[in-house]
């Protein structure tokens, strides 16, 4: 096999799996022939940071796609990323690399050693953003501390700030060229052995392509009433871009330019500005990350160290299994689990019960999404489940518990997205579909439903499991 052929620059691709508003790929194609490298890191995370299982699903077919937009010149490699670069250089004598920054703590602590290393051995490293609209370290507040609260984080800070960079067209890839030491992707192993994804395979298309046919289609049937609509998860008012945006087959300035040019005489103003607002809190988590690097692990605000979690493994099954009896918790939960999505108003309903109803701590719940949600993002998974919690930055209040039948008479008044999760009970009258247990016996026979049997009664009781929990939390309060 011949190793010996000699490229200007490495494209080293992370989370920017496009070849579309691409900084590093097209100023790495400039430079002359170009390695497009992608190196799976099994090596420099550890179980918290460790891809979970339906995040590498997606990534196997990710890399698919872009390998194919590439003609086969996709480099494929698997392990510690320094050592694997560096003999890159070595045997193709590149002297030029180029990647676009990313911002989880383990990896930016990685990436500053290998920027450092390659550098001491002659190699020239340019790193660029094109992955968030604003760097971190360009939103502050006036006294350059980071700001706490999202409100004024996104009217005075980032609607404030320079407008984001316009995005970028593809390379010519005619400088595009491919290592002889590349593995296959089939090598990387990313398909899981329990095949529960199987079902994910009818229900996404994944890929740059994918990504902005996705775009379009929510412009064209889903922007308008996007402020209220949003919330009603059988409506078509949400983007279900943000596999695509964690995994960077579309930028959030390709997302965002695309709504900055819609007509306001046809697109409400208002659902646009909600719109952008929903990037700007990814933008906003973000920006909590990278001034607080223990957020996934650690409360952001220290007096909920010593709320009394409970540790039911019981109760965290029939959460994660959707049989907690409360059907629109149990719909969110199957969701996840059919199809590697929830959407964002039952991300909050579930989340609430696990935390506030059953008193699990919420790390359990970040586990549990960050294993099986297909845009399980390191930022946005911790600081939302924090969000819930209460002890995160612009939290819930501690006595904000979302009550789920009251969320799913508001919300899913006709039960479409209920019965399509729970079929147990597709029978039920909407009068009883979110309290099925005080439904006379009669009406249960009716709809086939023996509760306890072929669905599960609550396995705490609402009123109570809320009342003790405002006890406790009001009892960190008044200590803090």
């Amino acid at each position: 096999m011949n190793t010996n052929n000699n490229y200007s620059s490495i494209c080293w691709l992370r989370h920017d799996l496009r070849l579309s508003d691409n900084p590093a790929l097209l100023n790495a194609i400039e430079q002359g022939d170009t390695l497009i490298v992608y190196i799976y890191d099994n090596i420099n995370s550890d179980e918290s940071t460790m891809m979970g299982q339906a995040s590498k699903w997606w990534l196997h077919h990710s890399l698919t796609s872009l390998d194919l937009s590439l003609n086969n010149r996709l480099s494929i490699f698997i392990g510690d990323p320094q050592t694997i670069l560096a003999k890159l250089c070595k045997t193709h004598k590149v002297k030029n690399i180029y990647w676009n920054r990313c911002y989880e703590p383990w990896i930016i602590k990685r990436d500053k050693n290998i920027k450092k290393s390659l550098q001491e051995n002659g190699v020239n490293v340019e790193t660029t953003n094109a992955s968030l609209l604003w760097e971190p370290w360009e939103i502050h507040k006036e006294d350059q501390t980071p700001y706490l609260v999202f409100t004024p984080f996104f009217k005075r800070g980032c609607l404030n700030a320079l407008p984001p960079r316009t995005p970028l067209k593809a390379p010519n890839l005619n400088n595009a060229k491919k290592s002889d030491l590349s593995l296959t992707i089939n090598e990387l192993n990313l398909l899981p052995k329990l095949t529960w994804y199987e079902s994910f395979e009818n229900i996404w298309d994944i890929g740059e392509k994918a990504a902005q046919e996705k775009l379009q289609d929510f412009i064209f049937d889903g922007i308008i009433n996007y402020k209220e609509g949003r919330n009603f998860p059988s409506n078509k008012n949400c983007s279900r871009l943000s596999p695509h945006l964690h995994f960077g087959e579309i930028s959030p300035n390709q997302i965002w330019y695309a709504i900055e040019d819609l007509d306001e005489t046809e697109y409400p103003e208002k659902d646009l500005y909600h719109f952008k607002s929903e990037i700007g809190w990814r933008e906003f988590s973000y920006n909590l990350l990278f001034y607080n690097q223990e957020l996934p692990k650690q409360n952001l605000y220290k007096k909920f160290d010593n709320f009394p979690w409970k540790k039911d493994v019981s109760h965290l099954s029939s959460w994660q299994k959707g049989l907690t009896g409360y059907p629109i918790v149990d719909a969110g939960m199957r969701e996840l689990w059919q199809t590697g999505y929830m959407h964002n108003r039952l991300r909050m309903v579930v989340g609430s019960f696990l935390v506030k109803n059953l008193l699990i701590h919420w790390n359990y719940g970040e586990r549990w999404f960050w294993d099986c949600l297909l845009d399980a993002d390191m930022a946005s998974n911790s600081a939302s489940w924090q969000w819930v919690a209460g002890s995160g930055a612009d939290a819930a209040p501690y006595f904000r518990i979302f009550n789920p039948i009251m969320q799913g008479q508001k919300f899913d008044p006709e039960g479409v997205y209920t019965k399509k999760y729970v079929p147990e009970l597709k029978n039920m009258p909407t009068k009883y579909l979110f309290n099925p247990w005080e439904a006379p016996p009669e009406i249960l026979s009716d709809a086939g439903v023996n509760l306890g049997t072929n669905y599960p009664k609550p396995i705490v009781d609402m009123q109570e499991s809320r009342d003790i929990a405002l006890q406790a939390f009001d009892k960190i309060r008044i200590k803090s």
